[in-house]
């Protein structure tokens, strides 16, 4: 296993050939960089964090030690039984990451990353603001679930809404929890906009994608066109003067991708590019499934972006899903991320 001083030397020589103009003509090569440099972050990171801990347990351990105010040493050892497991699981985790085992699966852990698009449908801005709210619910779930969220590309409205919204969650269990989440989710509710009191009925959909393992999709440099321009905000307001948002256009497909969430080009790169790559994975997965006969639940299971899935029915505090026929109450609750019943009924009720 490599030392920390081994990464951090590693890492500055990272950033020295990202920082190269002549790398963005290959790239293969800048694709590699970015991604080691991802990873070698998030192990200094962590690795910070450990020492953190490390002074915090000695700092209560010197309390306990002086033995000098009952109430004051209470805390003091609450605290440290705390921070001995969180450094626990962070040296554990720290040298899975370092030394990954195979699962049964075949696959590891740190590769159970999706990537979810959420794009407002029919209705406007009401379609907007449940779309907004539908990244709000995913977002506070992965909070709970203490998985990893990254926004990969958004754009938003002048209310608030989200016209599109492109993130990655990373974590144990993602894919499996939230893979039967795609296809279109319709709400009935007043919009606060409505000043007649009627109902309104909008849609927005989703689309979970697997992210790709490096040999799952070739792209060659030549099949890409590349385009800067100026990140822009609600109302096409420019938020930053340099051109940093980036455009990639994959010409074999015609498909076309955009970042302009981060403050350079380097990491809107890397976004786009995450993107670029869950879609062309979508794609030839589709295709695959179309070759074979494959049984409808397992259509299901992967949410056809077209497929009406999910109602939520804020006047009747209610939510359906028209899959397995079942209801749910507390909304409010649900779309504060609470939504782990709803997930587990999905296992049992689409699984194969």
């Amino acid at each position: 296993m490599p030392s920390i001083s081994e990464l951090k030397k590693e890492y500055d020589e990272i950033l020295n050939k990202l920082s190269d103009p002549e790398l963005i003509s290959d790239w293969e090569k800048f694709e590699e960089f970015s991604k080691r440099k991802t990873f070698l972050e998030k192990i200094i990171e962590k690795e910070k964090e450990i020492k953190e801990i490390k002074n915090q347990i000695e700092e209560n351990r010197a309390i306990l030690s002086a033995k000098e105010d009952p109430e004051f040493s209470s805390l003091a050892q609450e605290e440290l039984n705390s921070l001995l497991i969180k450094q626990k699981n962070l040296e554990a985790w720290l040298e899975n990451e370092l030394n990954p085992e195979e699962e049964a699966s075949g696959e590891t852990k740190k590769n159970n990353t999706i990537i979810v698009e959420i794009r407002a449908g029919t209705g406007g801005d009401e379609a907007a603001l449940f779309a907004a709210n539908l990244y709000r619910m995913y977002s506070r779930y992965a909070q709970i679930k203490g998985w990893q969220e990254k926004v990969l590309n958004s754009s938003r409205n002048e209310i608030g809404g989200t016209k599109e919204i492109s993130f990655e969650i990373k974590g144990d269990d993602v894919f499996s929890s939230l893979k039967y989440e795609g296809g279109v989710h319709r709400v009935q509710r007043i919009p606060e906009t409505e000043k007649n009191g009627r109902i309104h009925t909008s849609t927005a959909t989703v689309a979970i994608m697997l992210r790709p393992k490096k040999a799952e999709i070739n792209i060659r440099p030549d099949d890409l066109k590349i385009d800067i321009f100026k990140s822009s905000g609600p109302g096409g307001q420019n938020v930053n003067k340099r051109e940093t948002a980036i455009r990639i256009t994959h010409l074999p497909t015609g498909m076309v991708v955009a970042s302009q969430t981060a403050r350079n080009q380097l990491a809107n790169k890397e976004n786009a590019m995450a993107i670029l790559e869950a879609r062309l994975l979508e794609k030839k997965q589709i295709e695959e499934e179309e070759k074979c006969a494959g049984s409808r639940k397992s259509q299901v299971g992967w949410g056809t972006r077209a497929e009406k899935i999910r109602t939520y029915n804020f006047p009747q505090d209610r939510i359906t899903d028209h899959r397995i026929k079942k209801n749910w109450h507390n909304i409010e609750k649900i779309m504060a991320g609470e939504m782990d019943q709803i997930a587990e009924a999905l296992k049992k009720g689409l699984a194969e």
